[in-house]
C-alpha cells in the first residue's frame, strides 16, 4: 500500500509535469505561428489594450510560457514559477469567463488561433487553474531548506571571528 505522503508527492510531480508540458506545448504552437495571429487573438478579447502592448504581449508571452514550462518540468525555482503560472492561468481563465459571458464568439488563443471558447475550454482551463493553485500552495508549504545546523542556530556573538588574511611582505626597491 502506498502511503498518503508518497501519493501526494507523486500527485504533485504529475501535476507539475503536466502543467509544464501544457505550457511548453502552448508556447511551441504560438512560436511557430506568425505572432500577428496571436496578437489578433489577444485583441479579439476587446480589453482596451493599446496595439503596441498587444504586439509586445504577442511577441513575448510565448517565450515566457516556454520558460515557465521548462522551469516546471525541471522543478527549478518552483515557488516562483508555480506562483507566476497560477497568476497567469487565473488571468487567462478570467478572460475566458468574461468572453463567454459577453457572448464573444472568438478563439481563446490557448493553443492555436482556431480554438473557439466553449464550456470545454472553461472546464479544461479551470482544471489547470486548480492544479496550478495546488502545486503553488504545496511549493510554498514545504520548507525551503533543511533545519539549520547547530552553528547556524547560535547567536552571532558566540561565533568566533575569522582570522584576518595574511598579506605577503612588501618588497622595498
Amino acid at each position: 500500500m502506498v502511503s498518503s505522503s508518497k501519493a501526494l508527492r507523486w500527485t504533485l510531480v504529475v501535476l507539475r509535469l503536466a502543467l509544464g508540458a501544457v505550457f511548453i506545448y502552448a508556447a511551441w504552437v504560438k512560436i511557430r505561428e506568425p505572432w500577428a495571429l496571436f496578437a489578433m487573438n489577444i485583441a479579439s478579447y476587446e480589453l482596451g489594450i493599446p496595439d503596441a502592448v498587444v504586439e509586445f504581449i504577442a511577441r513575448t508571452l510565448p517565450w515566457f510560457e516556454l520558460a515557465l514550462g521548462v522551469s516546471l518540468v525541471a522543478g527549478i525555482w518552483l515557488r516562483v514559477s508555480s506562483t507566476i503560472t497560477s497568476l497567469l492561468l487565473l488571468v487567462f481563465f478570467g478572460m475566458l469567463i468574461r468572453a463567454l459571458i459577453k457572448g464573444q464568439d472568438i478563439s481563446c488563443g490557448c493553443f492555436s488561433s482556431d480554438e473557439k471558447i466553449s464550456w470545454k475550454t472553461i472546464v479544461r482551463d479551470g482544471a489547470m487553474v486548480a492544479g496550478s493553485l495546488f502545486v503553488t500552495f504545496m511549493a510554498w508549504r514545504r520548507s525551503r531548506k533543511s533545519p539549520p545546523s547547530e552553528t547556524a542556530a547560535l547567536p552571532l556573538e558566540s561565533i568566533p571571528p575569522a582570522p584576518a588574511p595574511s598579506l605577503p611582505p612588501s618588497e622595498s626597491r
